[in-house]
């Protein structure tokens, strides 16, 4: 079978929207990673949210090989994935207000920490109101956005604001609306969503310049290694003891 010219033409897709957040957002991901390193310097903790598919990202940065131990997920029940029946309820809780602020009330999260909220539009009430609410509560708030859904669709939060007006800093995905990087005569409908791929990349940049940002300030960052290799287990139960008090995943 011969090769696939859709596959590589997402292929393209995605590798110039990963060039395009390296260059575009370069100053930002430094400035986000700088926070991190700071609230990691000062004794506070981390958080990462996402709602839907956005959560895939924040996940990916929680309890992971060669990723900060002191990363949680926020959670919010019934919208972390498609785990929850039926799969639809996750979309219609991200928009219902109240929700966010009841989470953050009931969660660890207190003044200085950093909480990194992840979410393709940036429109609905549950993100948006979590930025207003961890500020307010005296949080320092990274978004991770596409910044273009602000232009050409409505606020679903009462303000008519987005996700990006809350924040201390803004990451843009770059992503287009829609999140289908593809279409092909025959196919009524865009297809091969990219905002994972892109998400994803641009968390894990964020987390490189922490631990650069750390490294120069004369600290360790507080990385886990994989359990598969040889003293990897060793390794990690030093690094949890140690930072007990801001691991918030484990009893």
């Amino acid at each position: 079978m011969g090769e696939s010219k859709l596959a590589g033409q997402f292929f393209d897709a995605a590798i110039g929207l990963l060039q395009q957040v390296r260059d575009g957002d370069s100053e930002e991901i430094a400035a986000a990673g700088a926070a991190i390193a700071e609230a990691v310097a000062n004794g506070n903790r981390l958080f990462a949210f996402g709602a839907g598919h956005s959560s895939l990202a924040a996940q990916d940065v929680v309890y992971r090989a060669g990723g900060f131990a002191l990363m949680n997920l926020l959670a919010v029940p019934g919208v972390v994935g498609v785990d929850v029946m039926p799969a639809t309820l996750g979309s219609a809780l991200e928009r219902v207000d109240g929700l966010a602020g009841a989470v953050l009330d009931s969660s660890p999260a207190k003044a200085g920490d950093v909480l990194i909220i992840i979410s393709l539009s940036g429109r609905n009430a549950l993100p948006v109101e979590m930025a207003m609410n961890a500020r307010a509560l005296g949080l320092t708030v990274i978004g991770v956005t596409s910044v273009a859904y602000a232009t050409e669709t409505k606020s679903r939060h009462v303000s008519g604001q987005y996700l990006k007006d809350h924040c201390d800093i803004v990451l843009d995905s770059r992503i287009a609306i829609g999140d289908a990087e593809l279409t092909h005569d025959g196919i009524e409908a865009p297809f091969a969503p990219a905002s994972t791929v892109v998400t994803s990349a641009l968390m894990q940049a964020t987390m490189a310049a922490a631990a650069e940002e750390l490294v120069r300030r004369g600290i360790e960052p507080p990385l886990l290694r994989s359990g598969n290799v040889d003293g990897g287990h060793e390794w990690n139960g030093r690094v949890m003891s140690e930072y007990a008090d801001r691991i918030f995943y484990r009893h």
